[in-house]
């Protein structure tokens, strides 16, 4: 396979051709392959043998001595289940969700991950149901402060500061914990960075409380999880000397190293964030290693090429070994709704193979063939859920991303694949997002938009999005 391609200039077609990969082989997909949700990342991996249980990598808090598992559990994305009482709202799969926490736990992992605001609001409760059935100092619990909602609001600093600290102590008490092991600042550099900063955090004196919980033991670990302007970033770390984060959370893959502007023009490159971090001795906890799944759903000359180099591996165990492979990183966190992704990330860690100079270079060399045809830079966090008019936000981008990745979105009516490709999209857009739910439907408040932590222009997405849907259903894409 040829490696140095010179792809600027040359059409998708071509460009697959000359990977030794036609255009029918990429887009030649089931039809419900774009709507589909991936329900397995364990391709290749399923004869490999029973999980050790014995086998986890480790790494050492410098600060507190504390020994984490470099598999952390996301609870972002706990499965769900439909409600018994007939409203049609899903609720988190409690049984589920223990069945996974104490196969995560048997398997050595230690690191648990939520936050206020993820599944809707239910996560904090049903995880900490979860772990509760464990010993205490057998796991970690990480949590957040996400007091988004004190921004912009024209709240007195008190208003502010109260709000915020019942935030606090409800995460105490969701959690059935006296103490929590690892918090942080939520999203900071997104709103209006420096500004919003200074609301959620200084300026209502909620950082000077929260280093006082810190000294009083009740916050064990205290740091800050990263996004947008990167100002913040670099403010909040020149007063390391003062504050003394014991850890912060960045986005780091192997696309977003060297490529995140590219992807989006608002994201700093992690290798400069993951830098900064390492000149201070400052542990990183790593989120978005697969970029919302995007990963693991790559291009299919993208697994064809990483498959060619590693058969027996899946396509998302190389960005879980590239995050581990830097050794200041202390953990790095997956949403594992799943059995097949849980087990599949355990095969990635338990031990961890650091990637070799080769491997990187190589992994270097793929996302440079990634970033030729970009995909909405969404990671399904559903931050901007649930929208006033019901729009499926996430769905709407994760099969429009999805549909890109597999080659079917034509180019035009002449594109070589372009009944199949138009089919695709359109019958899997009906099977993965209600009618109702579509991107027709939204009418551009832009309620979405601050809540976003890649700053994606969400309206002006969906309306791209409706606008190519409709010429599809007309014939005139």
């Amino acid at each position: 396979m040829k490696k140095n391609i010179n792809s600027k200039n040359i059409n998708r077609r071509e460009f697959l051709k000359r990977l030794g990969m036609g255009t029918a082989a990429v887009s030649a997909v089931s039809l419900t392959g774009c709507g589909s949700k991936q329900t397995s990342a364990s391709e290749g991996s399923k004869e490999l043998g029973e999980i050790p249980t014995d086998q986890m990598t480790y790494r050492t808090n410098p600060t507190t001595g504390d020994k984490v598992s470099i598999l952390g559990y996301g609870c972002m994305r706990w499965p769900t289940k439909e409600n018994p009482d007939g409203s049609g709202k899903d609720i988190i799969d409690q049984e589920t969700v223990n069945d996974l926490v104490d196969y995560a736990i048997e398997h050595g992992v230690n690191y648990f991950d939520t936050a206020p605001v993820y599944c809707q609001g239910m996560s904090e409760t049903c995880t900490g149901i979860a772990l509760k059935r464990h010993p205490r100092d057998s796991y970690f619990i990480a949590t957040k402060m996400s007091n988004f909602g004190v921004a912009g609001k024209g709240l007195s600093p008190k208003e502010s500061f109260d709000t915020s600290v019942e935030m606090y102590k409800k995460s105490l008490t969701n959690l059935q914990t006296d103490y929590i092991d690892y918090y942080l600042l939520h999203a900071v550099g997104g709103g209006n960075g420096m500004e919003t900063l200074n609301e959620r955090f200084f300026d209502n004196g909620l950082l000077e409380f929260l280093l006082k919980e810190r000294e009083a033991g009740r916050i064990r670990n205290l740091g800050f999880s990263y996004h947008g302007d990167i100002a913040v970033f670099d403010y909040l770390l020149s007063r390391h000397d003062e504050f003394k984060w014991d850890f912060v959370q960045i986005q780091m893959n192997y696309l977003d190293w060297k490529h995140a502007k590219e992807i989006n023009s608002s994201n700093t490159d992690a290798e400069y964030l993951y830098g900064e971090l390492v000149k201070r001795n400052i542990p990183a906890v790593i989120m978005e290693p697969l970029l919302g799944g995007r990963l693991s759903n790559v291009p299919d000359h993208i697994v064809a090429r990483l498959k060619e180099k590693e058969p027996e591996r899946s396509v998302a165990s190389w960005a879980f070994r590239f995050a581990g492979t830097y050794p200041d990183v202390l953990t790095v966190l997956s949403g594992m709704t799943y059995k097949e992704h849980l087990e599949d990330n355990l095969r990635s860690y338990c031990p961890l193979e650091p990637l070799d100079d080769e491997e990187l270079k190589y992994l270097q060399d793929t996302a440079g063939l990634i970033v030729q045809y970009p995909t909405i830079p969404c990671n399904d966090c559903k931050y901007c859920m649930p929208c006033p008019y019901g729009i499926d936000i996430p769905a709407i981008f994760v099969h429009y991303n999805k549909c890109v990745n597999q080659g079917n979105v034509p180019e035009n009516s002449q594109a070589e694949n372009y009944r199949e490709a138009r089919q695709a999209f359109l019958v899997g857009y009906d099977r993965s997002v209600p009618k109702l739910r579509q991107a027709n439907h939204c009418i551009g408040c832009r309620q979405c938009v601050p809540h976003c932590p890649q700053n994606i222009k969400i309206p002006r997405e969906l309306h791209r999005i409706d606008n190519f849907v409709e010429e599809l259903k007309q014939g005139k894409v």
